[in-house]
């Protein structure tokens, strides 16, 4: 038994975590009234204006109330480095800090998710993903209009310099693709922003707010988990941390973790559940050998280019007071100009390979340049005092696998965190096509004419020796951290099953981002919002 079953409130569900998945799991389960809901958040309120307000997330990259900021340990492939991975601390989780970009993901990637997962093809979960949408444009057959997830088209908002971007692109070979979670996802794009009204679409505002009002759910924010209560094998509730107090709460049918990559494999671990050999080294007692508990770690890297520009960019508008100040104003009168946008404004989805089928880049175009400080150092994403705009790509499913495990049986250190990114050759020579295919758009006419200078990588790095140098010295994460808690049918090389059940215990799931078998093409927010909404429906199905 992990944990004493002292009593405490009881609830038909306890979900932990409100974030991306959590704050719709929770909001759905209750939707009919028939069952109680307790909704555990570790953080606190996201009503503060760098959630809400689109742009703001930039402030909230380094902010303790609503980020957990995580670092990794050193990473080898690059040179050593740890990487900064900032997740949401806060109602709405990562949804209330990221970037917005909504993708979908390739069909092939589910088809490849159902593979060992059956009930996760793409024709399964494109209705759920549909449903879920408030696409601005209106419904068609792909898309899906009046959901609880607003979907914003930026076309009439970016910056000019994105018009230029995407005729550069096509000046490479890239046309222009209208919806790229549409019909097909290749092309150059302006990126669709989970916004509302000029206010970030939080899972917290899409969902969980409107959902408060019930009598039958009950939030409670500030409460970190720090254990499983787990009696003759069933996950009997949840013990947590609030206010100096350690307190308990009962599930009278099913607890589900909606941690997040990093938290959900973490409680697992902290009850017992992982690495057998691993846990008892630590003093924890093993109630159940779990081998792939926190590995499996994929995440997107990421590589920019940087470009000083002959006409003004962003920087020219969000550095000085005085243009602060005007687009401020705009903000508040209007909810429109480039505070109510992401930075990323523009992107899309290459394939390098001759045919159809599924990206191997993903393509970013900022019409803002800035530089990534670290922690103590100026402020992040504080523009350069120079016209400049940056040119990005990812590799779009990194073959690299990571893995996480704890430092110690303390629920409040954080995890040691391995990325393993670039351990796959196959990634090295992707990320490098993908720095000279930046190279190749910039080189088009409608994106040189605006170029004064490649500042980095700089044009005196040609080789692919050196190139990957820079990449070791500059490679980011993208901040789509997946996998750690693999779904698939198998307990021997997975950690739930196909309706999310944990292997093994009975009386819990996981639901969020780290069931992912294999990251999507694309950014992940909007495939963690579907896995809540589908675990709603497999809960409320499986407890009819």
């Amino acid at each position: 038994m992990t944990g004493s079953l002292d009593g405490g409130p009881q609830y038909d569900f306890i979900v932990v975590g409100a974030g991306s998945s959590g704050a719709v799991l929770a909001s759905r389960l209750s939707a009919d009234g028939r069952h109680s809901v307790l909704l555990l958040e570790a953080g606190g309120s996201d009503l503060t204006p760098w959630v809400r307000m689109p742009i703001g997330y930039g402030k909230a990259y380094y902010d303790a109330r609503i980020n957990w900021k995580y670092e990794t340990e050193p990473v080898e492939s690059l040179g050593g480095r740890r990487s900064y991975w900032p997740r949401g601390k806060v109602i709405g989780g990562s949804s209330a800090i990221n970037a917005m970009v909504y993708v979908r993901g390739h069909p092939e990637d589910y088809d490849d998710w159902a593979e060992d997962a059956p009930g996760w093809s793409w024709d399964q979960v494109a209705p759920v993903l549909k449903r879920m949408e408030d696409w601005a444009r209106g419904e068609d057959a792909y898309r899906g209009a009046g959901g609880p997830l607003t979907v914003t088209d930026t076309a009439d908002e970016v910056h000019p310099l994105c018009r230029n971007y995407l005729e550069a692109a096509a000046q490479a070979g890239i046309p222009t693709n209208p919806d790229y979670n549409g019909a097909d996802m290749l092309g150059a794009a302006l990126y669709q922003i989970t916004t509302r009204k000029g206010f970030r679409a939080s899972t917290a505002a899409a969902y969980l707010r409107p959902s408060l009002g019930r009598s039958n759910l009950e939030l409670v924010t500030k409460a970190q988990a720090t254990r499983l209560l787990i009696e003759n094998g069933r996950a009997r509730g949840i013990a947590y941390r609030r206010g100096g107090a350690d307190l308990q709460a009962l599930a009278r049918r099913e607890v589900i973790l909606c941690g997040g990559a990093v938290n959900s494999p973490q409680l697992l671990l902290l009850s017992g559940i992982g690495p057998g050999e691993e846990l008892r080294e630590l003093g924890i007692e093993v109630l159940r050998d779990a081998p792939h508990v926190g590995r499996n770690l994929q995440d997107h890297l990421g590589t920019d280019n940087l470009y000083r520009a002959t006409v003004p960019t962003l920087n020219q508008i969000l550095r000085p007071w005085s243009g602060r100040i005007a687009v401020g104003l705009k903000y508040l009168l209007t909810r429109k100009g480039p505070l109510s946008l992401s930075l990323n404004q523009g992107g899309g989805f290459v394939r390098l390979a001759p045919g159809s089928g599924r990206p191997d880049l993903q393509l970013y175009f900022s019409p803002l340049s800035y530089t990534r400080a670290p922690k103590g150092k100026r402020p992040l994403m504080s523009p350069d005092p120079f016209p400049g705009f940056l040119l990005g790509a990812n590799v779009c499913r990194p073959e690299s696998r990571g893995h996480l495990r704890l430092k110690s049986a303390d629920p409040f250190e954080a995890p040691a965190i391995h990325p393993n990114y670039l351990e796959s050759g196959e990634d090295r020579r992707l990320t490098l096509e993908g720095i000279k295919l930046v190279r190749r758009i910039a080189a088009s006419p409608a994106l040189s004419g605006v170029i004064e200078e490649e500042l980095l990588p700089g044009l005196d790095l040609e080789s692919d020796e050196a190139l990957m140098g820079y990449v070791r010295q500059t490679a980011w994460t993208v901040f789509h951290v997946c996998g750690t808690c693999r779904m698939g049918r198998d307990p021997a090389t997975s950690v739930v099953d196909p309706r999310l059940r944990v292997h093994g215990v009975q009386g819990l799931r996981v639901a969020d981002a780290s069931i992912f078998p294999i990251i999507p093409s694309g950014n992940t927010n909007a495939p963690a919002i579907m896995v809540g909404e589908k675990a709603a429906d497999i809960i409320l199905e499986d407890n009819h």
